[in-house]
């Protein structure tokens, strides 16, 4: 396997590239000049020094300084400590909080269960969110929001399975989000009056 071979194997890692359009990449790269890839293998390098991961939500961000264990969104006195929202990744995360409808905190699951799964607890922070629920004291409502295919659907189902004996006592509602979402719709695509009408019918 040659070097062209190799990127575009690495290419195809990325979500949503194919065999064709990771090759393409890697001819882009052989066309530019050895500035261009020496920057942006720089800033690769970079940006794996520059990020840190929420201790409370998992959401990666840029901590530069190194000192700081939460992000700007845990750390934010002035957003609903009563509301969690669940969703897969730090891409929902930031979907939801460009359509500036959603102002309480969030907790990323790092995944969706397939539907045929054994080790599900390996695949997903089930463990971390159950601890989160029993620890935080504030929380009245948690969404979950996936999106909607048949892998999220499931996801829903499980994760409401594993904590509804928790929140029960504790008084805390579960909702998912309402069908402003299309069938097959990523959350990390939808537009803001789509994430819009879904908050607004959870159930």
């Amino acid at each position: 396997m040659d070097i062209i071979e190799k990127l575009t194997e690495v290419f195809k890692e990325f979500p949503g590239i194919g065999e064709r359009q990771a090759r393409r990449f890697v001819y882009f790269l052989m066309s530019r000049n050895p500035n261009y890839t020496e920057n942006l293998s720089d800033l690769i390098l970079d940006l794996k020094k520059e990020i840190a991961q929420c201790k409370e939500c998992f959401r990666l961000f840029i901590n530069k300084d190194n000192r700081s264990k939460i992000c700007d969104i845990c750390a934010d006195a002035s957003l609903d400590s009563s509301v969690l929202m669940i969703v897969e990744k730090d891409s929902d995360l930031e979907s939801v909080q460009k359509s500036r409808i959603y102002h309480g905190k969030y907790f990323i699951l790092g995944g969706l269960v397939p539907v045929v799964e054994k080790n599900t607890k390996n695949r997903i922070r089930i463990n971390e969110l159950i601890e989160k629920i029993k620890r935080e004291k504030k929380i009245k409502e948690i969404i979950l929001a996936f999106s909607l295919s048949p892998q999220g659907d499931h996801t829903d189902f499980y994760i409401k399975s594993q904590i509804k004996d928790i929140c029960g006592p504790l008084n805390i509602k579960i909702s998912s989000l309402g069908r402003g979402l299309s069938t097959g719709t990523e959350l990390e695509y939808s537009d803001n009056e789509t994430i819009k009408n879904a908050l607004k019918n959870r159930q």
